[in-house]
């Protein structure tokens, strides 16, 4: 009985500092983890993914997810800067 205990109280604190843009959001890429420079456009939130953190996780999980810069979308296909031409 106190075994189990303990892997319910482990379980719990996993998910309790797992946050769900961390989770559910794919791996993060080096233009989410990257702050903007000045001049340069904002990265866009995801707005599910910071409902779900604020209503299943409060305050730990958002700080979290925005810590990882897994609350941001990802860049789109069409906004990503185009590769050099090879030589």
């Amino acid at each position: 009985m106190n075994r189990l205990r303990q892997l319910i109280i482990v379980g719990l604190a996993a998910t309790s500092l797992s946050s769900c843009a961390t989770v559910f959001g794919g791996p993060v890429t080096t233009y989410q983890k990257t702050k903007p420079a000045p001049g340069q456009p904002q990265r866009e939130v995801r707005v599910g993914a910071l409902v779900a953190d604020i209503l299943l996780t409060g305050a730990l999980g958002t700080a979290i997810d925005f810590a990882t810069g897994a609350i941001y979308k990802p860049q789109s296909a069409a906004a990503a800067p185009a590769a050099a031409p090879a030589k």
